[in-house]
């Protein structure tokens, strides 16, 4: 089947099984309020002045505890049920193209002075990282924008190409990781779970480890012994006076390791699931193996129920917060013992809980480029190669943001001795989405992603787009400024291990004409003369003259369009050569000016 129609498929078989469910809750609900009222019954002739065997009271409330329990498990199962038809539902959104709003943006990555991912449209509402992103972890969601923002090594991005086509055929593991839990990305921060780990150890007092439950077993033991009218009041208040100086000598430490671990505590049990259903699955690519190999070393216990152990402890911490409890807490030196053995863990375990985030969230950024595979069988993983002075040549390219059905497909060729595209063309005729299209299939490339096209080969690049370039009323600065600030930065970066690939939109566009093609030839000469190659866009055909200056490492192509009975036309199609025409009279008279 096509992921269209598995996708749906799946959605009708999990809503039939919610159904049954919700069928079920209802049945056990009902089952359970008799249940509590056949209790109450029992309860009254019990206790009441009808005497019965108490043997009758515990038939029904036995009976309503094992409902509770089968109630709480059809509960579990109904909502996973639901946020497996979420899961689906948000995967026929992007087939069907209703995504935009649906998904994580990645607002918090954003940033301006990068060199290419506002232009791109990398973040934000109706983005690559929207189409993205099926994360469920903030660690998922850094490595996914991590890659989007910083090309990979070839060797890198062949092992990613591997484990994704891997994970694309994996549907039912990535509908587990995505249905473990509502709260994963919300309540895990990775950085504070890590530094935790990793702070230097709580040092309790030597002994202290075997002193306190001794304490608690002597407390214990002498309160027995005064009950039973063994021996007076007298040894049991000694115990219990001594165990209080014990308690206040240990209380410092204490109170340091019950703060510090009560939100790593909570934070990694959410953690937990994930790991262990990926601890579970067999995987053939290298890459999937090296990860998984991470969460468990030699015959220690695996990740998972090392992280469970710890949930362990922490929800022994809770208990102290039950009025009943705390006064049998108290005389158990009950929170210096499980403080006592948190810290033991956290010697043990506290350094790997960075490199098991990192792992968690590097499965889910290749399970989220797996995602946008399988959902896009077309797009071809691009061919990567090792070729001196860069090169980029697309078949049938397109933009991945846009329709699929309404995108017009081009052919691009930069290397070799072509270096420079000049783009001509007017107003609304492709030139800037023409760039975009270059640059968002070149970050997904160097990403480990497919592309959208049906053949790219790619060299190592590195980006510098020049596209969406804006004034800043608080730090001073004019749309020509932020510009060239910008070129500077690109013509920078040419001193790098790679070469740039630059995109440049509307060249110089904020100076007048004649100190525009003087500065525009010299940008580019600066470019190219450091290795670089790319295209520059342009309304001005005194720019198009720069290619005769370049001895055949530039080339002039174009969009045109035409007018017909008084409405423009576009066919996004590049031809060679020079825009012929300029249609800003008749865009203007289209929406009403008088000119």
């Amino acid at each position: 089947m096509s992921p269209l129609e598995e996708y749906q498929a799946r959605i009708r078989e999990r809503r039939r099984a919610s159904q049954l469910l919700e069928e079920q809750f209802h049945r056990i609900g009902n089952a359970r309020l008799a249940a509590g009222i056949g209790a109450v019954l029992a309860a009254f002739f019990v206790f009441g002045e009808v005497w019965i065997s108490v043997w009758w009271l515990l038939l029904p409330v036995a009976a309503f505890a094992a409902l509770v329990v089968a109630h709480a498990r059809i509960v579990e199962r109904l909502e996973r049920s639901q946020r497996a038809i979420q899961f689906y539902e948000r995967g026929l959104a992007r087939l069907e193209d209703r995504w935009i709003g649906t998904g994580e943006s990645g607002e918090r990555f954003r940033n301006p002075s990068h060199l290419y991912s506002d232009d791109l449209d990398l973040f934000g509402k109706g983005s690559l990282f929207e189409l993205l992103s099926n994360a469920r972890t903030r660690a998922g969601e850094d490595f996914l924008a991590g890659w989007l923002l910083a090309p990979a090594s070839k060797e890198d991005v062949e092992a990613r190409h591997e484990a994704v086509r891997e994970l694309g055929g994996k549907l039912d593991l990535r509908e587990d990781l995505a249905v473990l839990g509502v709260t994963v990305r919300s309540g895990l921060d990775p950085d504070a779970a890590a530094r935790w780990g990793e702070a230097p150890e709580v040092q309790f007092p030597s002994g202290a480890r075997y002193i306190a439950p001794a304490f608690g077993a002597a407390i214990v033991i002498a309160f027995a012994l005064y009950m039973a009218g063994v021996f007076t009041r007298t040894p049991f208040l000694v115990v219990l006076l001594a165990e209080m100086g014990y308690a206040f000598f240990l209380g410092t430490q204490t109170s340091r390791v019950t703060h510090a671990v009560e939100s790593p505590s909570h934070d990694l049990v959410l953690l937990a699931a994930l790991l262990e259903r990926l601890e579970m699955e067999t995987f053939r690519a290298p890459l999937l193996q090296q990860l998984q190999a991470r969460l468990k070393q030699g015959n220690e216990p695996s990740a998972s129920s090392k992280i469970a152990h710890l949930g362990k402890l922490g929800a022994r911490l809770d208990w102290t917060e039950n009025k009943v409890f705390q006064p049998i807490a108290f005389a158990l030196l009950w929170t210096a013992q499980v403080a006592m053995a948190v810290e033991r863990w956290r010697r043990s375990s506290g350094r790997r809980i960075r490199a098991w985030i990192d792992t968690a969230g590097e499965f889910e950024a290749l399970c989220s480029l797996a995602s946008y595979s399988y959902e896009h069988p077309a797009d071809v993983f691009p061919d990567l190669a090792d070729i001196p002075g860069g090169w980029f040549e697309a078949e049938a390219l397109a933009h991945p943001l846009m329709r699929e059905g309404l995108s017009i497909r081009n052919n691009v060729l930069l290397g070799g001795e072509t270096k420079l595209w000049i783009v001509s063309g007017s107003n609304m005729s492709g030139k800037s989405t023409l760039l975009r299209t270059i640059g968002i299939n070149t970050v997904l490339a160097w990403a480990g992603a497919p592309v959208r096209a049906a053949r790219l080969k790619i060299s190592p690049l590195s980006l510098g787009v020049s596209i969406r370039v804006l004034d800043s009323l608080q730090d001073g600065r004019s749309r020509f400024y932020a510009e060239i600030t910008r070129l500077r930065e690109i013509i920078a970066l040419t001193s790098g291990p790679r070469p740039v690939l630059f995109l440049l939109d509307e060249l110089l566009s904020g100076t007048n004409s004649h100190d525009r093609a003087i500065g525009a030839a010299a940008i580019v000469e600066a470019l190219i003369g450091h290795g670089a190659l790319g295209l520059i866009t342009t309304h001005d055909l005194a720019l198009a003259h720069i290619a005769d200056t370049l001895a055949g490492r530039a080339i002039n192509v174009h969009f045109a369009d035409t007018l017909q009975n008084g409405q423009l036309h576009f066919d996004y199609r590049l031809q060679p050569g020079v825009v012929e025409r300029s249609n800003a009279l008749d865009l203007m008279r289209s929406v009403g000016l008088q000119v």
